[in-house]
């Protein structure tokens, strides 16, 4: 199966282009951005070597259903969607911190905290807590928006603050969207007999406003457990069943690799690539709750092209 690893467009008006490390991002007229989700699979902050097919357009359609259904409480940059891989929209002056917001006691904070950390970005954590115990409230644990290739570094509110990186009136409404934007997503998530167990925001500035910008809800950038076998599994101590891709990072520690010097990815057969593309169909059913429909990925590249040039000839 063919899987987009690469993009080197030029479109009209194009005066700038960045690669991250999932998204290749084209600025159009310095005002537009074609947001282009590629086949790109990264854990500890390193892009593996194998696309995985299909993952794009799944995030893809997975953050624009969210942007859609959250535009009500915080304005975003979603234009269109002329491609299943592809989404258009305003350029904003991006914040440089990312806001993290956590339901549940796990992943990178459960490692944190079983090795005797109990503050988390100036959060204090109280003692005796379980890895997948739900927090008394969400919490947020802000981080810096790293550069290509740099790890984000975990940052306190007053940090923040006191570096001038975002002003305390901004960042008062930072938080305010980025606990509504959770509350939503947690609802909805209900609704799909999912618990939305920790996720990222990240915001922008354009004539004044903070839009939402980037992914929202998607399992690159959420972890999902599945609500009906929670308590159980926690009662009895259990890992957790979830929708993210933190299934990846597992197979990738249980494979001697946690992105640290002198390590090396473990070989990914075709059929551990296949396994993970099946996966992320089962993360955009469930988190979407439609069925997936594949795209022609016989020639991806032409595809977006057509797709995104008929699109900039109507903006």
């Amino acid at each position: 199966m063919n899987a987009l690893t690469n993009t080197d467009f030029h479109f009209d008006g194009q005066t700038n282009v960045y690669h991250g490390k999932v998204r290749d991002v084209y600025t159009v007229k310095n005002d537009l951005l074609v947001m282009i989700a590629t086949d790109r699979i990264s854990a500890f902050d390193v892009v593996l070597p194998k696309g995985i097919p299909y993952k794009g357009q799944m995030l893809n359609q997975i953050a624009a259903k969210f942007l859609d259904v959250t535009a009500d409480i915080v304005p975003n940059w979603k234009l269109a969607m002329p491609d299943p891989m592809v989404t258009v929209g305003l350029r904003c002056e991006g914040y440089p911190v990312e806001m993290i917001v956590r339901g549940y006691l796990c992943g990178s904070a459960w490692r944190a905290y079983k090795s005797g950390v109990r503050e988390i970005c100036g959060v204090k954590i109280p003692d005796g807590m379980r890895e997948n115990e739900r927090f008394p409230q969400p919490i947020i644990t802000p981080t810096t928006k790293a550069e290509y290739g740099l790890h984000d570094e975990d940052i306190t509110r007053e940090e923040i603050l006191s570096q001038g990186l975002v002003s305390k009136d901004e960042y008062e409404m930072l938080e305010k969207y980025t606990m509504a934007l959770f509350m939503r997503g947690t609802e909805i998530a209900a609704k799909r007999g999912l618990i939305l167990v920790d996720t990222k925001y990240e915001f922008g500035r354009r004539d004044g406003k903070i839009y939402l910008i980037d992914e929202i809800h998607t399992p690159d950038s959420s972890r999902y457990f599945y609500a009906d076998s929670y308590q159980a599994l926690f009662d009895k101590g259990e890992a957790q069943k979830q929708l993210s891709k933190e299934f990846v990072r597992e197979w990738l520690m249980d494979n001697g690799f946690q992105g640290k010097e002198g390590q090396t990815v473990p070989e990914m057969t075709p059929e551990i690539v296949t396994g993970i593309s099946e996966r992320y169909i089962e993360l955009f059913e469930n988190i979407s709750g439609e069925n997936f429909d594949k795209a022609d990925i016989a020639d991806i590249t032409a595809r977006i092209e057509k797709n995104v040039v008929e699109f900039l000839k109507t903006v």
